[in-house]
């Protein structure tokens, strides 16, 4: 209580955000005409094809959740390099959606966000805000120290997410699965009625 007796902005308010709602479903979730066709691309200096666990984690999760996989490459922690990748993926007529891990953080080679920047026409700030947010309850404080993004690119939705295996499946099942139809859909790439 402020000295007058009544709550000031914050007063009484646990150093924990309010927890994460529950899953629920709205009337535009759901299945689209067809599966959504997905690229992943792992930005890395350390990981490569045979030991990249984030991707191959968000590559199981998204195949589970009905979608498909139909481009997949690794890049080094570059910019240059992470924008090039991008490119290739988004120009590909088959792509729906960019999957970036990796390269999110604030370590000095982490190059993700300043890589991808020029290609984005809008941001999505509410999937960076959701996720560090879900994030909260594994590793506390240090979910503000993320630089999880998303945007449209292209007519495609484009996602970085940070390269941790716990990151992963915490976007990929809360965020991503229940929701890319939707966001393909609302961007066109269904075509009429999906």
């Amino acid at each position: 209580m402020t000295p007058r007796g009544r709550r000031g902005i914050g007063a009484g308010a646990s150093a924990r955000p309010p927890r994460a709602a529950a899953r629920v479903r709205h009337p535009h979730a759901g299945p689209g005409s067809r599966a959504v066709r997905c690229a992943i691309l792992t930005v890395s200096d350390t990981r490569g094809r045979d030991d990249d666990s984030g991707g191959d984690l968000l590559q199981r999760r998204l195949e589970q959740g009905g979608h498909t996989v139909v481009w997949r490459r690794w890049s080094r922690d570059d910019a240059p390099a992470i924008r090039r990748a991008v490119r290739s993926a988004l120009a590909r007529p088959e792509v729906d959606a960019v999957l970036v891990t990796g390269g999110t953080g604030i370590a000095p080679r982490d190059v993700t966000p300043e890589a991808v920047a020029p290609l984005v026409e809008r941001w999505l700030p509410g999937f960076g805000e959701a996720l560090r947010g879900l994030s909260w309850g594994s590793v506390g404080s240090a979910a503000w120290l993320s630089r999880a993004a998303a945007g449209v690119a292209r007519g495609r939705l484009l996602v970085i997410l940070p390269g941790s295996p716990d990151a992963v499946r915490l976007a990929a099942d809360r965020l991503l699965v229940p929701e890319l139809a939707h966001a393909a859909r609302l961007l066109g790439r269904f075509g009429r009625g999906g």
